[in-house]
């Protein structure tokens, strides 16, 4: 019950925020400083998420050093989706179960008919949320919890969080030196950047098993989609994601942008990551659907 009401204020509270941001345009109370705000936010929010959630710590696509796993792990955490541990071990669930009937998320365990479809398009993006949690899922986040600092940025998620809706506020308010500023940070760059941040993460559940392509064989009915592969910084290329779990390129194909491979590229080139993980060119025509 304690998890499920959290998860309520997760989802109410930036939607909150968002209808007060737009109530708030009517006074014209938005500028670029807020839109800066709100798009670095959710940069490093988003990154924290695709990076570091979801390519290095649930997948270990790449190695990098203590220093910087911090970072993805506070940065990740600011996004609100619950600690490194829970995410982790809720999507590893999803890939060993995916789109069968124990997938934590999945839009199509919900039976036939238009009315069912809506039921599993819901479940998947959100309805997931309120259901009770089984302890079993621990199970998929042995190895993760034999590491000291991933168990302690994990315990200290509350204080990520936190800090995420602070640094906007803090921002907005020292570069207009007013508390408008730092209530108008708080709310764009805060509450409105979860909400955006929430809705394109769970968008990958939902709409990317559901509208796509799917250029590459996988068990399950995981697709591309290129309007997420840009808003969710190269997650929409979730078939090619499904086809090759431990890639820390997403975007396979040239055009296929994949904003988080690019930063993890540019961070190996400088030596903060190593060991980036990418199938060969063999493995990835042994994996296509046949036209």
């Amino acid at each position: 019950m304690r998890v499920r009401l959290v998860n309520l204020v997760g989802v109410c509270l930036p939607f909150i925020g968002l209808i007060v941001a737009i109530s708030l345009l009517w006074g014209i109370a938005f500028n670029w400083i807020y839109l800066v705000l709100l798009f670095g936010m959710y940069l490093v929010s988003g990154l924290g998420i695709t990076i570091g959630y979801h390519r290095y710590f649930t997948h270990k696509s790449f190695q990098t050093s203590r220093f910087v796993q911090a970072l993805l792990a506070i940065s990740g955490s600011m996004a609100l989706e619950g600690s490194v541990l829970q995410w982790a071990a809720v999507h590893r669930s999803h890939h060993q179960h995916s789109d069968d009937e124990h997938d934590p998320h999945s839009p199509h365990t919900h039976g036939a008919g238009v009315w069912n479809a809506i039921k599993g398009m819901w479940h998947a993006h959100m309805g997931w949320l309120f259901r009770s949690r089984s302890l079993s899922l621990q199970k998929y986040v042995v190895d993760l919890k034999k590491d000291r600092l991933i168990t302690t940025m994990s315990a200290l998620f509350p204080l990520w969080v936190l800090l995420g809706l602070l640094i906007p506020a803090v921002l907005g308010g020292l570069i207009t030196m007013t508390w408008t500023g730092a209530l108008l940070g708080f709310i764009w760059g805060g509450l409105v950047r979860v909400f955006f941040v929430h809705h394109v993460t769970w968008s990958i559940n939902s709409v990317c098993h559901i509208w796509g392509t799917r250029p590459f064989k996988s068990h399950d009915e995981s697709r591309n989609n290129p309007i997420f592969g840009v808003l969710g910084l190269g997650e929409g290329w979730h078939n090619n994601h499904h086809a090759f779990p431990t890639s820390a390129r997403h975007g396979l194909r040239w055009w296929q942008l994949d904003i988080s491979y690019l930063i993890i590229l540019l961070m190996s080139r400088v030596g903060l990551v190593w060991d980036v993980r990418v199938p060969s060119p063999a493995r990835v025509a042994a994996k296509r659907n046949p036209r």
